[in-house]
Formats: C-alpha cells, structure tokens, sequence
C-alpha cells in the first residue's frame, strides 16, 4: 500500500498520461466539518470499457503489458475505504475517466495527504504536452493551478526550463501554505 494520498495521486495521473489524455483534472478538497478529504481525478484520455471499469479494482487485472498486476487503483480504492469513505470509477471509451476516493478526515486509518507541491509539480514538468488543472481546497478558501494559463502567459508549455520549474514549485507551496492556513 502506499504510504501518502499524494502517491496515490500521482499514480492514477499516470495512468491517465498512459491514456494519452490531454487534460487532467486533478482536485483535492478538504472540509473540517464535515470530516471528509475528497480526491477526484479526471481526464480526457481514451477511456475504458464497462468490462474494464468493472475490472480495475481487481488487483490482478492491468492494461499494461509490462506486469501482469496493477495496484494503483485498488490500493487507492482500498485506502479510502479504510476510512469509511467510498470510491468511485467512471469512464467511457474514447472520452475519459473519472476517479473519486472520499477518506474520512479523522479516521486513525487515514494516511496522511503527502507532498501535494511535489506530486502536482513533478506531474506538470514530466508531462509538458499535457494541460493540468489542479484545484487545492480546504474549508472554503482554494486555490487553482491552470497550466492552460501558464502556456498563454509563457506563449509556449516549457514547465521543464529551470525559471519555469521553479516558478510553478513556489507558486504551489505557497499557495498550499496560504489555503491550509487560512484553514485553520
């Protein structure tokens, strides 16, 4: 299992870069109140059928040919439902998947939410064809990182150039800093 939601995040966006999905989606959304951590990812890449939807949370079912298991989905499936939160798959083929784990905020099961500043990062400088929205929330105050933005300020999508690395990993935990402390 994995040790961080962060690490579940990153793998299920890279299943939709294998998906060749040119946006992913990718929220997470923090609410005190109402003792819930919810994740949804979504992308616009080729989908799966119903016979793959109902398969991927079996642990002994992948569509790569590399491995004859896939664990990233199960395992993050498994890790919300620890909680007693739930989760959800729906995809169609040819338009996208949409992934959504709901974890229980004060469930002792609860891993901890991980390095989301690195996670987003990591996943928008490997991936510079790719457009990501990404949008941090907790307790009502929010923040949104649009790379559609970025390419129209910057007139190209060099997210890997040294500057523009840098840029966006301060942009990411500052922002992150600000939301979870406005949160409090």
């Amino acid at each position: 299992m994995m040790t961080e939601i962060s690490l579940n995040i990153l793998d299920v966006a890279q299943n939709s870069v294998r998906a060749e999905a040119s946006l992913i989606e990718i929220s997470v959304d923090i609410d005190s109140a109402a003792d819930r951590l919810a994740v949804k990812i979504k992308d616009n890449g080729c989908g799966m059928t119903e016979e793959q939807v109902r398969s991927v949370t079996d642990p002994f079912f992948t569509t790569r040919t590399t491995r004859k298991i896939g664990l990233g989905i199960p395992f993050f499936k498994q890790s919300a439902e620890l909680t007693g939160g739930s989760f959800s798959i729906r995809s169609e083929l040819g338009k996208g998947t949409e992934t959504e784990a709901v974890y229980v905020l004060s469930s002792i099961d609860r891993m901890p939410l991980g390095n989301m500043t690195q996670t987003i990062h990591s996943l928008v400088t490997m991936n510079t064809h790719i457009d990501f929205l990404y949008t941090y929330s907790a307790d009502g105050r929010s923040f949104t990182l649009d790379t559609r933005e970025f390419r129209e300020i910057l007139g190209s999508g060099d997210f890997d150039a040294p500057e523009v690395s840098a840029f966006i990993k301060d942009y990411l935990a500052e922002n992150h800093a600000e939301v979870s402390k406005l949160a409090e």
